[in-house]
C-alpha cells in the first residue's frame, strides 16, 4: 500500500497512516457486512482511482476471485466512487452487478479524515447465498451500518488505538450490541458460551453488561469500578476478564455514527485455555531457568572440590592436570549460568567468550594480553557448551606452550559469522604471537589430552573442523569452522 499511495496519489504521509489504521481495521466491517472490501484512492492528476487494499470477508462468500490491489480504473466508469469522492456520502444507489454468473451488490463509503475525503471503500456483497437475515445477522448488519457512518464522518477507526487483529476478538468470536446505557440488547451465541464459561447462569439480554461483568469477576472495589465502565463500551479499549473458571478478553467500540453515542458494540473471545498453556509455559520456562541455576551452582561446587584437593596435592603435575580440570568444569558453568538468565535455550556467546578468557588469562604469565575482536552473536546451547569448553582447552594450550615467563605476547580471539543463509557457518580463530609450532607437528595426531578433546568437541558433537597452522607473521594460530544456526533480527 505504501508503494501505490506515494507512486500514484498525492496523499502525505499523515494521510498514509490513517489508511493503515482503517486498514487493521476493517476486517470487522467485512465480517459484519459479510462483503468484499476494496480501497480506491484518487490519483495525482484525479483522473483515475488507484486500488491499495482488498479484504474478504470471513463470515460469507467473497465477489471477488482475483486481486484487486493496484488495479487502475478511469474516473466516470464507476459512478457510485465518484459520487462517494464528491459528495462525501455513502452511495447505495443502482442496481446489482453481474460478475461471473453472480449478483453483486455494491455500495461506495467515503473514507475521511479532518475533514477531507481521502479515498472510497467499496463494499461488495455476493447476493448469490442471501435469505431471510436471523437475529444474528440483522445485529452484524445494523452495527455495519454504523461503522459505514462513522468511516464516512472520520470518526473511525480511533486514532491511536491500532489493533492487532491476529490477537484481537473477531465478529465470530462472540459480540454483544449495547444501547447508549450499556445494556445488552443482543448477545451472539458464542459471547454467551464465553459468560457462562465465567459463571454466568441467566442470559446477559437486558442486563447491564458492566455490572454483569463486575459481578463475575473476582476484584472488587476501584479495579471493580473501572470495569463496570470499560464494559459498558465508553470508550475504545481491549480489556480481560477472568472469572473463577475462565478469561475472556473483550474489545469495546463506542458506536456514534451520527456524532452521539448510541451504544456500543463489543466483541469478546473466551480465551481460557490459551491463557492457562501460557501460564503453564511460563512455568516450564521458570524450571528449566531453575535447573539451569543449580546445575551451574553443583559445577562450581565441583569446581572447588577440585580446586581444595589441588591444593593437598604434592606432585606439580597432579596439582596442574585438578587446575585445568577446574577451567573445564568453569567453562560449562558460564554457559548454564547465562542460560539460566533467558527464555530460551540460546545464549549470546559473547559474553561467555569474554568470561572465559578472562578465566584462562589467570594462568598467563604477566606480560602476555588477551582480547577478543568480532562477534560470536546468538548461539544455541547445544553449540555454546562444547564451544566454551573448546575455547577453554585452545586458549590453555596458547598460553601454557606459547610463551615462557618473562616473555611478552599476545593471544587474540576472532569470530565471525558466515557462510550462506541456507548453511550459516562461524568461523573462530585463536592467534598467538608466541614460539610457534615444533617441528613436525600434527594437530589431528598430537596425543595431549587437551587437543584430543578439542578433536572430539569439534568434529564429533559440533561437526565442524579443526586446524592449527603457523601464524601469518609468528607463533601459531587456531581455525574452527562450524556450522549454526541463523541469528534472527
Amino acid at each position: 500500500m505504501n508503494d501505490l499511495v506515494r507512486q500514484h496519489t498525492a496523499l502525505s504521509d499523515s494521510d498514509l497512516e490513517w489508511l493503515h489504521l482503517l486498514v487493521s481495521e476493517w476486517q470487522l466491517l467485512s465480517d459484519l457486512s459479510f462483503a468484499d472490501l476494496v480501497l480506491w484512492v484518487p490519483t495525482l492528476d484525479g483522473t483515475r482511482y488507484v486500488s491499495v487494499a482488498q479484504m474478504r470477508p470471513n463470515t460469507g462468500p467473497t465477489s471477488y476471485q482475483d486481486d484487486m490491489v493496484g488495479h487502475l480504473v478511469p474516473r466516470g466508469r464507476r459512478p457510485m466512487l465518484d459520487s462517494a469522492l464528491d459528495e462525501g456520502r455513502i452511495v447505495r444507489e443502482g442496481d446489482p452487478e453481474w460478475r461471473e454468473e453472480v449478483p453483486v451488490r455494491v455500495e461506495s463509503i467515503p473514507v475521511r479524515r479532518e475533514g477531507r475525503v481521502l479515498g472510497v471503500i467499496a463494499r461488495n456483497t455476493n447476493l448469490l447465498t442471501v435469505r431471510t437475515p436471523s437475529r444474528l445477522e440483522l445485529t452484524y448488519l445494523q452495527s455495519a451500518s454504523d461503522l459505514a457512518q462513522m468511516i464516512a464522518a472520520g470518526s473511525f477507526p480511533f486514532p491511536g488505538q491500532q489493533v492487532d487483529m491476529d490477537a484481537s476478538p473477531r465478529a465470530g468470536d462472540g459480540l454483544i450490541r449495547l444501547d447508549a446505557d450499556g445494556v445488552v440488547q443482543y448477545a451472539s451465541p458464542n459471547a454467551l458460551s464465553a459468560y457462562h464459561r465465567l459463571g454466568l447462569a441467566a442470559d446477559l439480554v437486558g442486563h447491564h453488561l458492566g455490572q454483569a461483568t463486575a459481578e463475575l469477576a473476582p476484584a472488587r472495589g476501584p479495579v471493580d469500578e473501572a470495569l463496570v465502565k470499560l464494559a459498558s463500551g465508553w470508550a475504545p479499549r481491549e480489556f480481560e476478564v477472568e472469572g473463577e473458571d475462565g478469561v475472556i478478553q473483550l474489545r469495546a467500540i463506542p458506536l456514534k455514527p451520527k456524532g452521539t453515542h448510541i451504544g456500543s458494540l463489543v466483541l469478546l473471545r473466551d480465551v481460557t485455555e490459551l491463557r492457562r498453556r501460557e501460564r503453564e509455559l511460563i512455568t516450564k520456562d521458570a524450571t528449566i531457568r531453575e535447573i539451569h541455576h543449580r546445575v551451574k551452582n553443583n559445577l562450581q561446587t565441583v569446581a572447588a572440590l577440585l580446586r581444595l584437593q589441588s591444593r593437598r596435592m604434592d606432585s606439580e603435575q597432579g596439582r596442574e592436570a585438578l587446575n585445568e580440570a577446574v577451567r573445564r568444569v568453569g567453562s560449562i558453568a558460564i554457559v548454564h549460568e547465562t542460560l539460566s538468565q533467558n527464555l530460551d535455550e540460546r545464549v549470546e556467546f559473547d559474553e561467555i567468550a569474554d568470561r572465559v578468557l578472562a578465566m584462562v588469562a589467570e594462568i598467563a604469565p604477566g606480560a602476555v594480553t588477551t582480547r577478543r575482536t568480532g562477534r560470536f552473536g546468538i548461539l544455541d546451547a547445544e553449540v555454546a557448551t562444547p564451544l566454551s569448553m573448546v575455547l577453554t582447552e585452545v586458549l590453555q594450550n596458547a598460553l601454557e606452550h606459547a610463551f615462557v615467563p618473562g616473555d611478552q605476547g599476545s593471544v587474540e580471539v576472532g569470530a565471525v559469522r558466515g557462510g550462506s543463509r541456507t548453511e550459516p557457518r562461524l568461523l573462530v580463530t585463536v592467534q598467538d604471537n608466541g614460539r610457534g609450532l615444533p617441528d613436525g607437528f600434527d594437530p589431528h595426531r598430537a596425543g595431549n589430552l587437551g587437543l584430543q578433546i578439542v578433536r572430539t568437541l569439534v568434529e564429533g558433537e559440533l561437526g565442524g573442523k579443526f586446524d592449527m597452522v603457523p601464524g601469518a607473521d609468528r607463533g601459531t594460530q587456531v581455525i574452527l569452522d562450524i556450522p549454526v544456526r541463523a541469528e534472527k533480527h
